[in-house]
């Protein structure tokens, strides 16, 4: 029962962020050099719950970790003692929106045993969201359950559904007055891979299960919040996307308020060696990185769902330990060039409603703390302060944001790759190309 107290605060707090949505400063940003994104574009953040948090319970992933020999995870970036600072510097951004995962793990520790402290440290965090003008969007499933379902299986138990549903159902019923956007599990066909490689379980039987996990809870969001927007992020996978997260959307796509994509990487170039393999990158960070592909995902799922809005839920860049980049690509260069094929989406009539940069800080990459996504770089290695250090991109998220997008006459720092090489045959059948423009004494195209 929700009581009369909660939700008068819970209101106050929730027409103060609306108001607080509209930033003020945009108006300072001249006509001339604003973006095409506007006014209501939700700019936004994310971070994940067992990768940032630390203080982490038993789970499959604290398992996976000691099983696999992976990287310690430590404390990882302390997110769960550090959460007000990082939270006031993405609002200090102009961000909208703050995606935060609600850790299964963490809130029901034992089989019908509900933590009260770790739900208070969620609402601190929500409530904090909210505080600095920003709307929560909460994650339910962000791969990571509690140790006691990994001693029943996990997803090869099927009766994970009910257990599922029984944490999933008081989640949404504690946070649906705050007025979240809904993420009901993270990039599900990539969470079962990780599935079938570390538990064994039966792709094809998880994939119906946690199909049947989103429809549920999706109806249970909208009895309990009416108004709810509600996804499941898909991690795009150019070239095979129809293939790869195509039998996912046959089973959940009817039950999806927003298309929430996940976009970061094109497709590897063949290189000559004596068996004519392709030498595998030494990390995700040698993955290419392709940021007219963002267009083309757009273009696929707004041609899939061409009623439904679409939500670029995560994107970034990685890095090597938080080392520039071989070809000397930066952060910034690449989070404009991305803004940039966005604003083309949108100019080209897709209904692009918001984009979350991963992540609002470095954290813990399932196994390592190599690859550096964040807007800060942390060193959870060396560093026992884990200070939050600026990277190039800062500014430039801030400037966006405030512009609503990258200047009109901007033109990508990185040129178009080969159309096979991005996200054939779309890229190949129907290209699109950068238009040539004079500026600054130099001419791109």
């Amino acid at each position: 029962m929700r009581s009369r107290l909660r939700r008068c605060v819970i209101t106050g707090l929730t027409i103060a962020a609306a108001c607080l949505l509209v930033a003020p400063h945009a108006a300072a940003v001249p006509p001339s050099v604003r973006g095409g994104l506007g006014d209501d574009f939700l700019w936004g953040v994310a971070a994940s719950g067992f990768q940032s948090e630390g203080a982490t319970p038993d789970s499959n992933w604290t398992r996976y970790i000691e099983a696999k020999g992976y990287e310690p995870y430590e404390q990882s970036v302390d997110f769960y003692h550090r959460y007000a600072s990082d939270i006031a510097l993405a609002a200090h951004l102009g961000a909208r929106v703050f995606r935060i995962g609600i850790e299964w793990a963490r809130v029901q520790p034992q089989p019908g045993q509900w933590d009260e402290e770790a739900f208070r440290f969620y609402d601190a965090v929500v409530a904090e969201i909210l505080d600095h003008g920003m709307r929560p969007m909460l994650t339910l499933d962000h791969w990571v359950y509690p140790g006691w379902v990994a001693d029943r299986g996990g997803w090869n138990d099927p009766a994970i559904v009910e257990d599922w549903l029984r944490n999933a159902r008081r989640v949404v019923d504690r946070y649906a007055d705050w007025n979240p956007v809904w993420v009901t599990v993270n990039e599900p066909v990539a969470y079962i891979m990780h599935e079938v490689r570390h538990n064994g379980t039966d792709a094809g039987r998880m994939l119906d299960l946690v199909a049947r996990a989103h429809n549920d809870i999706y109806d249970y969001v909208h009895r309990v919040q009416p108004d709810a927007r509600v996804t499941s992020n898909v991690g795009y996978v150019a070239g095979a996307e129809a293939e790869v997260n195509g039998p996912l959307l046959d089973r959940i796509g009817a039950k999806l308020d927003i298309i929430g994509v996940d976009y970061y990487f094109g497709l590897q170039a063949p290189e000559a060696s004596t068996d004519g393999s392709v030498p595998p990158p030494a990390g995700m960070w040698e993955l290419p990185v392709r940021p007219e592909g963002i267009y083309y995902a757009l273009r696929h799922y707004a041609e899939r769902f061409p009623d439904k809005p679409l939500y670029i839920v995560e994107n970034g860049m990685p890095t090597e330990d938080g080392a520039p980049r071989a070809d000397g690509y930066t952060r910034s260069d690449h989070l404009r060039d991305t803004v940039y094929w966005i604003q083309r989406a949108k100019a080209d009539g897709m209904n692009v409603i918001g984009f979350n940069y991963w992540s609002i800080t470095d954290n813990y990459e399932w196994g390592s703390y190599a690859p550096r996504f964040g807007l800060y770089t942390v060193d959870v290695r060396t560093d026992p302060n884990l200070t939050r250090t600026p990277t190039d991109a800062v500014d430039t998220y801030r400037d966006i944001i405030a512009a609503d997008g990258v200047p009109a006459e901007y033109r990508p720092v990185r040129p178009l790759s080969d159309c096979a090489l991005v996200d054939p045959p779309a890229s190949c059948e129907h290209p699109v190309t950068v238009p040539e423009v004079q500026f600054a004494g130099q001419t791109a195209s």
